[in-house]
């Protein structure tokens, strides 16, 4: 497995609980960065795929 798909999924999860936190604490700065980061593990996780699906 590429290490791009983990090191997304770890994104995907860190950026949730950081839009969560924002959420519940009203800072609307941590909730943006949360669904940023969150994008971004997104993407990083479909190159990993895609990268994973090159090699076979």
């Amino acid at each position: 497995m590429d290490k791009n798909r983990t090191e997304g999924a770890k994104n995907q999860v860190k950026g949730t609980v950081k839009e969560v936190v924002g959420k519940v604490t009203g800072d609307k700065t941590k909730e943006v960065e949360g669904k940023i980061q969150k994008g971004v593990g997104e993407v990083q996780s479909d190159v990993g795929k895609a990268r994973d699906d090159a090699r076979r």
